[in-house]
């Protein structure tokens, strides 16, 4: 019998959903994150919330197909910091302890974004 996937462990799209859905409004209300969002519609939102929802999917072993740009293209010219990466990974962890997520997979999620770090940010 094989090992579930991380999409399998986490407990599919509706969790992964989830925690898009709390990540966001954190990253939006911080002081110094939320200028990304600044002068966003709310279909703009939407529309970055769903893809990020696919992305983690996709990218988790769901069946879910991403039609995103990769992260390079999709962050250039943002003007993401370090500073900026590290906010933004303490809002995930907090995210991720929220909806109680066992340490093996909330490491395994962490390790995931951390590697698109490289494409991200650029200062």
């Amino acid at each position: 019998m094989s090992e579930q996937t991380l999409y399998e462990r986490l407990g599919g799209y509706d969790a992964i959903s989830a925690v898009a859905n709390g990540l966001l409004p954190r990253l939006q209300a911080d002081s110094q994150l939320g200028r990304f969002w600044n002068h966003r519609g709310e279909d703009g939102v939407a529309r970055e919330k769903q893809l990020l929802i696919d992305f983690l999917s996709s990218n988790a072993g769901g069946p879910v197909y991403y039609t995103g740009r990769d992260m390079k293209t999709s962050h250039r010219g943002m003007r993401i910091s370090e500073s900026d990466w590290s906010a933004f990974l303490g809002h995930l962890d907090a995210t991720l302890d929220s909806f109680d997520v066992p340490q093996r997979e909330h490491d395994e999620v962490v390790a995931f974004i951390q590697s698109t770090r490289t494409d991200i940010v650029e200062t």
